[in-house]
C-alpha cells in the first residue's frame, strides 16, 4: 500500500500533535511541550532558501529538524553546517482488514482516559506526562489499548484516527512481558478499533534500529511506506 510523504505527515501531525506551531516563512515551527522530538522538530512546507533557514535556526532555542522523502537538498544543507542525524524512523503501514483479527475477552481493551495500570506501564517505558498530555490534545477519535496476558496487565499502546488512516503511537510491552505476543495482540486491537471507527488504514513509526519490532510488523505484512530521521546541531 502506500502512504505518500504528504499523508504520512498530516496523519502524524493529527494523531501526535505538538502543542503549538507557527509557519515561519518556509518552515513550520513546533512547540512540544516536553512531548519529545516529534512534536518539537521543524520541518520545511514550502520553497527554502539560506536566508529562511537562518531565520528558523534563530528562532529555535534548540534547533532541531525533521527531514523526509523530498528534503535532500535541506538535509545536505544542515549536514554542511554541522547538525547529525539521530533517530533515524521507519513508517510501516497496512489495511486494516489484514491486520485486524479475533481477540480473547479481555486480552485487550479500548478505553479513555488512560486508566492508571497504563500510565503506569508507559511511565516505566519513559513516556511521562508531556507524552499523555500530547494524547489528549488529539481532537479526533482516539482510545488508550491496555493488554493482558496471564491475567495481567501486560502492554500498552496509543492509537488515534485521522480521516480513515489510524496511527499508532507509544507502543510500550511491561518488561516481564516481552516475547509473549503481546505486541502482536496490540496491533491487532488497533486494528479492530480502528474497523470499528470507520478506518481503512493503520500505520505506526518505529525506529529503524528496533529489529524486533520490526521483524513484527513485518510478519502481521505490514510494508514500509516513508521514512524520516532528525538533525540537531552539534554543540
Amino acid at each position: 500500500m502506500s502512504w505518500p510523504a504528504k499523508l504520512i505527515s498530516a496523519v502524524m501531525e493529527a494523531t501526535w500533535p505538538p502543542l503549538t506551531s507557527s509557519d515561519l516563512g518556509p518552515f513550520r515551527l513546533r512547540d512540544g511541550a516536553g512531548g519529545g522530538k516529534r512534536v518539537s522538530a521543524a520541518s520545511v512546507i514550502a520553497p527554502w532558501d539560506a536566508a529562511a533557514l537562518d531565520a528558523a535556526e534563530a528562532a529555535m532555542a534548540e534547533p532541531l529538524f525533521t527531514l523526509s522523502e523530498g528534503d535532500e537538498a535541506l538535509d545536505s544543507t544542515l549536514a554542511a553546517r554541522g547538525y547529525r542525524v539521530i533517530d533515524p524512523v521507519v513508517i510501516y503501514a497496512g489495511q486494516v482488514a489484514d491486520l485486524a483479527r479475533d481477540l480473547p475477552p479481555l486480552a485487550a481493551f479500548a478505553h479513555w482516559p488512560p486508566l492508571e495500570t497504563a500510565r503506569e506501564i508507559w511511565a516505566e517505558g519513559g513516556i511521562g506526562p508531556a507524552r499523555i498530555r500530547v494524547m489528549e490534545r488529539v481532537a479526533s477519535a482516539k482510545t488508550a489499548l491496555l493488554a493482558r496476558h496471564g491475567d495481567r496487565p501486560a502492554g500498552v499502546a496509543f492509537v488515534a484516527l485521522s480521516g480513515s488512516h489510524a496511527m499508532i503511537h507509544a507502543i510500550e510491552v511491561a518488561p516481564g512481558m516481552r516475547r509473549q505476543g503481546v505486541g502482536a495482540t496490540l496491533l491487532a486491537a488497533a486494528a479492530n478499533w480502528a474497523i470499528e471507527e470507520g478506518g481503512h488504514s493503520l500505520g505506526l513509526a518505529v525506529t529503524e534500529q528496533n529489529t524486533a519490532a520490526r521483524a513484527l510488523y513485518d510478519r502481521a505484512g505490514m510494508s514500509i511506506v516513508g521514512k524520516y530521521h532528525y538533525r540537531i546541531r552539534t554543540a
